[in-house]
C-alpha cells in the first residue's frame, strides 16, 4: 500500500511538474542617458513651397463658359465638326461633375411652320445629346427640350440674324 501511494505521488508530482509555469526573463533595460542642453543655434529658415490647389470642377466650368452655343445648318440637326469641342469639353465637365445637370434647349429661325420648328429644335438638341452619351456622360444628366422659333437669339431677317437662332444652348440646371 505505501508503494502505491508513493507512485500515486510520483505520478501526481510529474503530472503537476509537467503543468509548472517557468518564468521568462526580464527584458534588460537600457541605460537611461539624459540629453544635454545644447547652445542656442539660428533657426535655419525653411523653404516654404507654394503649391495651388486645383478645383477641376471650377476649372471644367470655366472651360465651357464661352462655349455654351451649338450652332447648326439651314434646316440641320448634324453637329457642325467646329462645335464638336464644345460638345467634348461639356462632356468632359460633366463626367468629372456626375451630379450635375444640363439643359439641352433647342431652336430654330423663323422659317417654317411652329410644329415644324419645335420637331427640329428637339432634333437638334437630342443630336447634342447623342453626341454628349457617346463620350461617356449619363443620359440622366442632359435633358433636351425645344423652343422651335419661339425665343430668338436675334430680332430680324436675314441669313446673319437666322444663323443666330439655329442653335442648342446648354444651360446648367
Amino acid at each position: 500500500m505505501n508503494t502505491t501511494r508513493f507512485a500515486l505521488a510520483a505520478v501526481a508530482a510529474a503530472v503537476l511538474a509537467g503543468c509548472s509555469t517557468t518564468k521568462l526573463e526580464e527584458p534588460t533595460k537600457a541605460p537611461v542617458v539624459e540629453a544635454k542642453p545644447q547652445p542656442a543655434t539660428p533657426a535655419q529658415p525653411v523653404a516654404e513651397t507654394k503649391v495651388a490647389t486645383v478645383d477641376l470642377a471650377t476649372e471644367q466650368r470655366n472651360a465651357v463658359a464661352d462655349k455654351r452655343v451649338i450652332y447648326f445648318d439651314f434646316d440641320s440637326y448634324v453637329v457642325k465638326d467646329e462645335f464638336r469641342p464644345a460638345v467634348q469639353a461639356h462632356a468632359k465637365r460633366l463626367n468629372l461633375i456626375k451630379t450635375q445637370k444640363v439643359s439641352l434647349e433647342g431652336h430654330a429661325d423663323q422659317r417654317g411652320s411652329r410644329e415644324y420648328n419645335l420637331a427640329l429644335g428637339q432634333k437638334r438638341a437630342e443630336a447634342v445629346l447623342q453626341q454628349l452619351t457617346l463620350q461617356g456622360v449619363a443620359a440622366a444628366q442632359a435633358e433636351p427640350v425645344s423652343f422651335g422659333k419661339e425665343r430668338p437669339a436675334a430680332e430680324g431677317t436675314g441669313e446673319a440674324v437666322w444663323a443666330k437662332n439655329r442653335r442648342v444652348e446648354v444651360k446648367d440646371k
